[in-house]
C-alpha cells in the first residue's frame, strides 16, 4: 500500500519530508506560510526547508536581489565558474539565501575558497560554500594557531622575566611548541619558563 503523504504540519523532522514528492510551488508556498525565504528555485527551498528542521531560519529577505544576478548565481554555480569572491554582489547573495543581513563572510569560507582555488575544484559549488558557513562541512577549517601563537610570544614579550633572555623569539618558540603539542589552553604563563627550565638552558649552553 502506497504512503499518503500527510500534511506538512503534521511532519516532524527532514528525513520524513524528504520521503514524499513536493512540487515547486508546494515548497514555496510552505516557506510562504512559515514566514521563510519562498522566492528561489525548488532546490534552494529544499534547503530552507532543511534548515528550518535543524532550526535555522532563511527568513524573507526585506532587500531585493538584482533580478539578473539572482539568473546568474544559483546553488549549484561552481565558483571557479561563477566568477565568486568576497565582494559586495556575493555578500548580497548570501544575504538572500540566508536571510542574514548584513551578511558576513567567515575565516572557515576565506579557507574553503583558498583550497577551491589551489586545488581547481570546479565541483565546489555555491551550496558547498553555504554549508561551510552553517558549520556542516569539513571540507575547509580555519586553523588559527597561528593567532595563536602571535599572542603567546606578545604575552611572553610583556612579561618582565622575559627581559632575562637575550633571544626572546627563540625562547618562545620553545615554550611555545612544548604548549601547542599538548592538551593544554595555548596560552603563556610565567609557570611555562619554570617548568621547562632546563629545556631553556640547553638551548643557551
Amino acid at each position: 500500500m502506497k504512503d499518503i503523504r500527510p500534511d506538512f504540519k503534521d511532519i516532524k523532522s527532514f528525513e520524513e519530508f524528504n520521503r514524499y514528492y513536493w512540487y515547486r510551488e508546494e515548497l514555496s508556498q510552505i516557506c510562504k506560510f512559515l514566514g521563510l525565504e519562498y522566492r528561489c528555485t525548488k532546490q534552494e527551498l529544499n534547503l530552507i526547508i532543511e534548515q528550518y528542521f535543524k532550526g535555522n531560519r532563511i527568513e524573507k529577505s526585506v532587500r531585493k536581489v538584482n533580478k539578473k544576478q539572482a539568473e546568474a548565481i544559483t546553488l549549484n554555480s561552481p565558483l571557479l565558474e561563477c566568477g565568486f569572491s568576497f565582494n559586495q554582489k556575493f555578500r548580497e547573495y548570501f544575504s538572500a539565501v540566508t536571510g542574514i543581513n548584513p551578511f558576513k563572510f567567515n575565516a572557515d569560507m576565506a579557507t574553503a575558497w583558498r583550497k577551491v582555488k589551489a586545488e581547481n575544484d570546479l565541483n565546489f559549488t555555491i551550496q558547498d560554500m553555504l554549508k561551510v558557513y552553517y558549520g556542516e562541512s569539513d571540507y575547509a577549517k580555519y586553523d588559527n594557531s597561528a593567532c595563536q601563537w602571535n599572542q603567546f610570544l606578545k604575552d611572553f614579550c610583556s612579561d618582565k622575566f622575559s627581559d632575562f633572555y637575550s633571544n626572546k623569539l627563540k625562547v618562545a618558540a620553545i615554550l611555545w611548541k612544548k604548549v601547542r603539542d599538548s592538551k593544554n589552553k595555548k596560552n603563556y604563563s610565567r609557570e611555562l619558563l619554570k617548568k621547562y627550565e632546563e629545556k631553556i638552558e640547553e638551548y643557551q649552553k
